[in-house]
């Protein structure tokens, strides 16, 4: 079996040991409880969908669940909840964000070209105006650490995983919005892959949830 991810920490990531994160970690433990060989890879992303889409026994992950993707996977999961949330300094009680439309002269910052920046420039922000665009989360933690915007916009996930690596605790932001806490993470096997490969993930994932393993490695990410 094949696992295919792409950089999302701390979900799923690349370091100098190999393919790192909860999910990368999560699905070897589903694998050595359902008796199965596992390969991974992280590689960018439309190059771990075109390497799916022509592998066999490939698992994509972390996926999105969507009803645009329904079809075109068997899922396996969830693997945790997806919930983008737009967070201010706690240290910042002046800051009362409650509607996107009481934004004011405020900045939040987003990855570029995120679903997170499509769907705020969907309602209506700018970029270069109430929009901070960055190229990754790192980048942004450290502008609003630094008072260069008001808001960040991040998977909850990723909050604590880039405060961590600055060594400041999660409870240095404050979460004011949610943005998008609709959806969930999934693994994905192609639509003509082993029903029978698909049924022994998923056992292997729920057994993994009964006996405890699954949440003891989750409070390792994220606490």
């Amino acid at each position: 079996m094949l696992g295919i991810t792409e950089n999302l920490p701390p979900l799923n990531y690349q370091d100098d040991q190999g393919p790192q994160g909860f999910s990368v970690e999560l699905l070897r433990l589903m694998a050595a409880q359902a008796g199965l060989n596992l390969e991974l890879q992280v590689l960018p992303w439309a190059r771990a969908v075109q390497m799916a889409e022509a592998s066999a026994n490939s698992v994509l992950f972390s996926l999105t669940r969507t009803p645009e993707r329904e079809a075109q996977f068997q899922w396996v999961g969830p693997i945790a909840r997806r919930r983008i949330l737009i967070y201010r300094l706690a240290s910042r009680s002046d800051l009362q964000l409650q509607h996107l439309d009481e934004l004011g002269g405020a900045r939040i910052g987003v990855v570029r070209d995120s679903a997170a920046d499509r769907n705020l420039q969907a309602a209506g922000l700018r970029p270069g105006i109430e929009l901070e665009q960055g190229l990754d989360d790192a980048t942004n933690m450290r502008k609003l650490l630094a008072g260069r915007m008001e808001y960040i916009t991040l998977l909850d996930w990723a909050a604590a995983w880039n405060l961590r690596q600055l060594q400041l605790p999660y409870d240095t932001l404050r979460a004011v919005m949610e943005q998008d806490a609709a959806r969930s993470y999934f693994y994905g096997l192609r639509p003509d892959a082993d029903p029978a490969l698909v049924q022994s993930l998923q056992a292997a994932l729920e057994r993994l949830r009964r006996d405890g393993r699954y949440e003891r490695l989750r409070l390792r990410y994220f606490r």
